[in-house]
């Protein structure tokens, strides 16, 4: 308890410090924010009010969309407060809960996405057994097993912050949040180690989703490459394009900021990265999953035009 009680505040970066500027970063930071929970709300009231979309893929992207609005509703309302109050600090508790909660969903959304790269490789390369695969059984224990996984993920940085932190070097975040990074990053270790259990930590947690995925993805396209159909190659390759896009931007720059790669020279590109992955991806995702999906667009459409 008093390394929980014994630092009244954090201080975080500020993104700028013009004021023309941080107007701009105000109501981008809105637009992107309210953008991503109108497309992430109407992909769960689509798939969950058409009872044709009660498949097992659309399962896994209503349950995304869900995690995405919680993983975004933990970091850009405190964002938008702090650029419009000009006073960016949070208490060590706020801090350890931000954290928190930016773990579970944001490992809740590695899985998810391993999860629902599974289901394509199982429509694609075994349709004919793809309803006795993904039955509503395996569906629910994925689900589960998502969460518990991201559970596990948390507990491992409690172990390494509560057990071996001196918070009284915890003074300033090098981030416009508390991620998992920064945290462990004000750990009273030297260097080496930090790196050390950060690279641990995150290896570990990092590792399986993607394996999932690349192994997914690999036999996905070994698939199409054998299929005769020239047209369906070049939808296939396209969706799958569009797709990956998005894993490699969640992925690439979430991966980037918490091992603190090389090429982060300095605190705003650093800010930047953790952008690209907290804010953006989340708005993203329920557009990419969905333009392309013909299911989608026609249930959105019935669903505007009763309500016109």
């Amino acid at each position: 308890m008093q390394n929980l009680t014994c630092v009244p505040e954090l201080h975080f970066i500020q993104l700028s410090e013009d004021p023309d500027v941080q107007t701009v970063l105000f109501g981008l930071f809105l637009f992107m924010y309210i953008l991503a929970l109108i497309g992430n709300l109407l992909i769960i009231l689509t798939v969950s009010s058409d009872s044709h979309l009660h498949t097992p893929m659309y399962f896994f992207l209503s349950n995304l969309s869900m995690v995405d609005i919680c993983f975004i509703s933990t970091t850009v309302p405190k964002v938008i407060l702090d650029i419009q109050t000009h006073c960016g600090v949070i208490s060590f508790v706020g801090c350890l809960t931000q954290m928190s909660l930016l773990i579970v969903f944001g490992c809740m959304e590695n899985m998810l996405l391993a999860v629902m790269a599974y289901d394509w490789f199982v429509a694609f390369c075994h349709p004919l057994h793809y309803q006795v695969i993904m039955n509503p059984s395996l569906c629910g224990v994925l689900l589960l097993g998502s969460f518990l996984f991201s559970l596990a993920d948390l507990q491992s940085h409690y172990v390494a912050i509560l057990n071996f932190s001196n918070c009284e070097d915890f003074t300033e975040v090098s981030n416009f949040f508390c991620g998992p990074s920064e945290v462990v990053k004000l750990i009273n270790f030297d260097t080496v180690t930090s790196a050390i259990v950060r690279f641990s930590i995150g290896s570990v947690f990092a590792l399986i989703p993607i394996s999932g995925i690349v192994f997914s993805y690999f036999k996905i396209v070994s698939s199409i490459i054998r299929s005769p159909s020239s047209s369906g190659k070049h939808k296939t390759f396209s969706t799958c394009g569009s797709h990956l896009s998005i894993v490699c931007l969640f992925y690439g720059t979430g991966l980037g900021v918490y091992f603190s790669s090389s090429w982060l020279h300095t605190p705003r590109s650093y800010a930047v990265a953790s952008v690209m992955y907290s804010v953006v991806t989340p708005m993203l995702n329920p557009f990419i999953y969905s333009l392309r999906n013909k299911d989608i667009k026609t249930a959105l459409r019935k669903i505007l035009s009763s309500a016109i």
